[in-house]
């Protein structure tokens, strides 16, 4: 018989055990080793059986057990230490109460995914990862992040793998009840809700549940009603699954349902209401229209509206590629805004207009999330130096005329959690040399450009743990793979050989990560001849654990995930590469730990950040990868190994994977494995242990997400919340009221003549000083409303200024009878080679976050620079 409901009867716990559910509550146990080992200490069996989560084994350990636990006083002593400790961490000042000047009171954080533990499965891959850790991150720091998310009732897929190792997708149904969340409640006491309307007078409700991940409390919004009609039920049901208009309300749900559970959270608890929101990818973009709604309902028209929003919004932008990005049919969008459906206070063109490709290329017939998020943020980030890069290019359309290292978009490189990634046998390692607060202090804070500290440690002790964590994910292994096979239909007597799986004394390289085709998953079986030679080398022999998803929809993935299985599943090498179904944060924290080298093969420059590589680095393991990403940023041959890129416009796609595995056979056969099983008079690997130091000492302070989240605030947050006060509802409308006359009169702003003193026919010497005269038209523009720039630097062989630096004229005279005005100023010439200089108007206003902000500017023509001395060789 099948039961018609499940639920979990949850035994009571006696009062001097109260503080476990405090405790089991907050996320911080999923970082925190001593509150782990607490709950392990309460049932060894039960906490092995729950995957290590608090409320599972609460609500699963027995009532005489805990009746014993209450009398025993040297639990009660730890308990207490425990939660008293828990108490100073989420109450006392921080990084942020102290370093900080005129911070943000608080800031909302969306993402569409959250990856903060096993025990919480909302999260598909590094967006969702990335977005934990930011979160913990702002906890470790005292940032008053208030985060944003979707409750998914199936979460993203389980996986497995058929007998013939097709990827297969499973979605467990969730239970709220069952996981570490707790519903938010009205004052009397009835739970939270939000609601959207929906065209033809429908509505979408939706609960609030808050995980609380330490100081940061994480609001998360289920459609799973019984208010809803069933399709509205399943809004919340699956990560990145159903159609456009299911992905479409999904995102609505998130943006604008997600401001409305802030403000409601706000109002219950008395948090201090954001001053900063930032979205996490284009997703929760609709929050824009949301916050412009609230202060239209205040008396603000849209455009002051949108002044002001932009003021306080940051926007980070995750993929590299257009394919990446959200795109909706304008009609379905238009359906799902104005009188009929939600916000019908505003007109659905302006909607329609803030997510419209209105540049080259561009389809005029969808709706673009990212565009959105770009036009509503003031301030807008990549990932890592080389995706601000890459992303200035892709939207550079939105910025017409201006170079792409103008357009709007800074960077800052992601970081990871080390108090979650980093195994505690290198944290011990860590504490003996330094101290167990020292420690913590540097993977939480950081602050430091090196851990000098690392020196000091002995090469005995480096290569014994580094020994011990490959022996601990040697044993992972064989475990996961018997699981594995028999899900795929094996029988016990089968399964013997598995016993003999990777050896903790062979190098150990790892690949992890989702499954699309730019990551090129099977790039090592290029030659899978060679590759055999490489795992059985009878002196150098290598092993490999590979682990990934596929999309459920992407067969293209499901069959590189097929064509690897199949490979592993070969008796000759079975031993020395296999295939781990179910890549989740569980398998994560054993598997970076356990690899000698980390392995990253994307197309670049089509990875946006990839933080596997950083996790694996703050374990000493070294990394193996194509120049993309952070990799590209920080990449020394001190710690670790570039496989060459084979980028040339004339190679083509199956040429360029040739030469880039070759590459990458060439690296592991020459010089991965003759570094790691040489070894000196001591009989220690000791070069191979020196690059094991050398990326603790320099690579582990860069990759904090302590550091990421320093940056956010020094950068990003603090000056979006100035701009934020900066806006109120008169400089609002004054900021709109002086856009929409700017951008009305641009048309008659123009460069008439340009001339320099003693131009130099061809050369010029270093140091000298040109001073230029300008002749430019305003129209119904004053000097006031505009700068005007001499421009100089380097040019190349097209003559395109390739290093601009711009300096400010001045007004001299003006206006003639004509209407013109003159500026001068001194142009140095500072540096030697060929040298160039054009000038510019530009729009210029106190409230402009940036000069390329409107997308203006008007350059000289081709007549007026004729003879003016604008090139110099």
């Amino acid at each position: 018989m099948k039961a018609i409901r499940r639920f979990t009867v949850r035994p009571v716990l006696p009062e001097a055990l109260q503080p476990l559910s405090e405790l089991a509550r907050n996320l911080r146990w999923s970082w925190h080793a001593e509150t782990r080992d607490l709950f392990q200490s309460v049932d060894p069996e039960c906490w092995a059986a729950s995957g290590g989560d608090p409320v599972r084994l609460l609500g699963s350990v027995s009532a005489w057990r805990l009746a014993e636990l209450a009398e025993d006083r040297r639990f009660l002593r730890r308990l207490t230490v425990v939660a008293d400790e828990l108490r100073d961490y989420v109450t006392g000042d921080r990084w942020y109460q102290t370093e900080t000047t005129e911070p943000p009171a608080a800031v909302a954080y969306f993402s569409p995914e959250f990856g903060i533990t096993a025990a919480l499965p909302q999260y598909s891959g590094g967006l969702g990862i990335l977005a934990g850790d930011h979160l913990k991150a702002a906890s470790d720091l005292g940032v008053p992040l208030i985060g944003v998310g979707l409750l998914y009732r199936h979460g993203y897929f389980r996986q497995s793998l058929s007998r013939d190792g097709w990827q297969q997708e499973h979605y467990p149904v969730l239970d709220p009840n069952e996981l570490p969340l707790v519903p938010l409640q009205e004052t009397d006491g009835s739970q939270a809700r939000v609601d959207l309307a929906l065209p033809g007078g429908r509505r979408l409700h939706a609960r609030v549940w808050q995980a609380q991940v330490g100081r940061v409390p994480l609001l998360l919004l289920d459609s799973d009603v019984e208010e809803n009609d069933l399709g509205e039920r399943g809004v919340t049901d699956r990560l990145y699954g159903g159609g456009s208009e299911h992905r479409l309300l999904q995102e609505m749900l998130l943006g604008i349902g997600g401001v409305r559970a802030v403000r409601t959270y706000c109002r219950l608890t008395g948090h201090a209401e954001p001053e900063v929101f930032h979205t996490n990818e284009g997703h929760a973009g609709f929050l824009g229209l949301e916050r412009i709604a609230e202060l239209c309902d205040e008396g603000l028209d849209f455009d002051a509206g949108l002044e002001a929003v932009r003021a306080g919004t940051v926007f980070t932008t995750h993929t590299p590629v257009p394919a990446g990005i959200d795109r909706f049919d304008r009609e379905l969008v238009a359906q799902h805004f104005g009188p009929d459906a939600e916000l019908p206070r505003i007109d659905v063109e302006r909607v329609l207009g803030l997510g419209m490709e209105t540049y080259s290329g561009g389809d005029p017939n969808v709706f673009n999330m990212a565009v959105m998020g770009l036009r509503l943020a003031q301030r807008a980030n990549g990932v890592s130096l080389l995706h601000g890069q890459v992303s200035r290019e892709m939207f550079s359309g939105l910025w017409p005329g201006f170079d792409a290292d103008e357009v709007p978009i800074t960077s800052v490189t992601n970081g990871v959690h080390a108090p979650t990634w980093v195994a505690p046998e290198v944290f011990r390692l860590g504490s003996r040399q330094v101290g167990a607060e020292r420690t913590e202090d540097a993977m939480t804070v950081g602050g430091s450009d090196r851990w000098d500290a690392v020196a000091e440690i002995p090469d005995g002790d480096i290569w014994e743990l580094r020994r011990n964590l490959r022996e601990q994910l040697v044993l992972e292994v064989r475990e996961r793979l018997a699981a594995s096979w028999r899900q795929r239909g094996a029988g016990t007597a089968e399964l013997g050989w598995i016993d003999g799986v990777l050896d903790p004394d062979v190098l150990t390289i790892g690949f992890a990560r989702r499954v699309p085709s730019y990551k090129r998953l099977t790039l090592m079986l290029r030659d899978q001849d060679r590759l055999m030679e490489l795992l059985l080398h009878p002196e150098r022999p290598i092993q490999i654990v590979v682990a990934g998803k596929a999309h459920p929809a992407d067969d293209g993935g499901k069959r590189l995930i097929q064509e690897l299985v199949r490979f592993a599943d070969d008796p000759r090498v079975r031993h020395r590469i296999v295939f781990l179904p179910d890549y989740g944060m569980a398998m994560a924290q054993k598997l970076y730990p356990g690899c000698d080298v980390w392995l990253n093969n994307p197309l670049r420059p089509l990875e946006a950040c990839g933080t596997s590589g950083m996790k694996a680095a703050l374990n000493g393991c070294l990394n193996l990868s194509v120049l993309d990403g952070w990799w590209d940023e920080w990449f020394r041959p001190d710690f670790g190994w570039a496989i060459p890129t084979a980028d040339g416009t004339a190679t083509d796609d199956d040429r360029r994977d040739d030469l880039e595995a070759a590459a990458l056979y060439d690296l592991l056969e020459q010089r991965v494995a003759p570094r790691f099983y040489e070894r000196g008079q001591g009989g220690l690997p000791d070069r191979w242990i020196e690059m094991v130091r050398q990326t603790l000492t320099h690579l582990g302070p860069k990759v904090l997400a302590g550091r990421m989240v320093r940056e956010y605030v020094d950068r990003l947050y603090a000056p979006a919340a100035r701009a934020h006060r900066a806006l109120n509802p008169d400089t609002a409308r004054e900021s709109a009221a002086w856009k929409a006359r700017v951008r009305g009169a641009w048309h008659r702003v123009k460069v008439d003549h340009v001339e320099a003193s003693a131009a130099p026919t061809s050369t010029a010497e270093l140091g000298a000083t040109l001073m230029l005269r300008v002749r430019v038209d305003l129209g119904e523009l004053a000097p006031d409303d505009v700068e005007v720039q001499g421009v100089s630097g380097r040019v190349d062989s097209e003559d395109r200024i390739t290093d601009a630096a711009g300096v400010p004229l001045k007004p001299t005279s003006g206006p003639d009878e004509e209407g013109r005005w003159v500026y001068e100023g001194p142009l140095a010439l500072d540096r030697t080679g060929p040298f160039g200089y054009t000038v510019r108007i530009l729009p210029s206003h106190r409230l402009l976050a940036s000069p390329a902000e409107l997308g203006l500017l008007a350059m000289p023509s081709e007549e007026t620079g004729e003879g003016a001395g604008v090139l110099m060789r």
